[in-house]
């Protein structure tokens, strides 16, 4: 089924919604892999982010959704002199991230204090977007919902004790899916839920004892 926002778009500034208003959104969810604006970032473009990006803004909407600016913010046309003007240290590259890859696609490796992350994600069209790699683990994002995304030891009893969790604070889970590379190794989790997570929700799945690191993706859908 076709929405009225994939006929006529996102409310954004201007001018492209693959190119400025997911693009804006698809920083918007890197930022939450450090927990706030990252200090340094490594923005590779590929595709025709690579090739017609400059022109219609992808830099400065990637950027400003670094810095928390939603798609319809002014502040997005000034971005990279804001940027500059923090002295935030982010760095633009054009690269080929193979015949596979959406052609608006962009990885974006970030660090803030002692915190590093890459992601790897792509602008679908209408402003809608989808995560498709964070840390090396093949994810799907959309930022359609509220999401926890966390790597843990594989331990068992895992998923039920994290579910539990989220029930007690009356977070309802919408979907769950889990990832890992080898068996008795880390396991990447995407938990997606209807209500928006506290911090305290955060901070009871980042104590237990099992759990390396553990972060919200807040919802960038209108």
């Amino acid at each position: 089924m076709v929405s009225l926002l994939d006929i006529i778009g996102p409310v954004m500034v201007g001018p492209s919604s693959s190119h400025t208003a997911g693009a804006c959104r698809l920083g918007l969810l890197a930022r939450c892999l450090v927990g706030g604006t990252p200090e340094k970032a490594l923005v590779e473009l590929h595709g025709s982010f690579a090739r017609t990006g400059e022109g219609h803004g992808t830099d400065k909407a990637i950027v400003g959704g670094l810095m928390g600016f939603r798609p319809d913010d002014e502040r997005l046309r000034t971005a990279l002199d804001i940027m500059e003007r923090e002295g935030l240290d982010y760095t633009f590259e054009k690269t080929s991230l193979g015949d596979d890859a959406h052609p608006n696609t962009v990885r974006i490796s970030l660090e803030r204090g002692d915190r590093k992350s890459q992601m790897v994600g792509a602008s679908l069209g209408a402003g809608r977007v989808l995560i498709t790699e964070i840390d090396g683990y093949p994810v799907e994002v959309s930022g359609n919902l509220h999401t926890i995304v966390l790597v843990a030891n594989d331990v068992k009893g895992s998923v039920a004790r994290i579910a539990g969790i989220l029930a007690e604070a009356n977070v309802n889970i919408a979907t769950l899916k889990l990832s890992r590379k080898e068996r008795g190794g880390d396991a990447f989790m995407v938990i997606e839920v209807d209500d928006q997570p506290g911090e305290v929700v955060r901070d009871a799945i980042r104590d237990l004892p099992w759990v390396i690191w553990a972060f919200r993706l807040d919802k960038v859908s209108a």
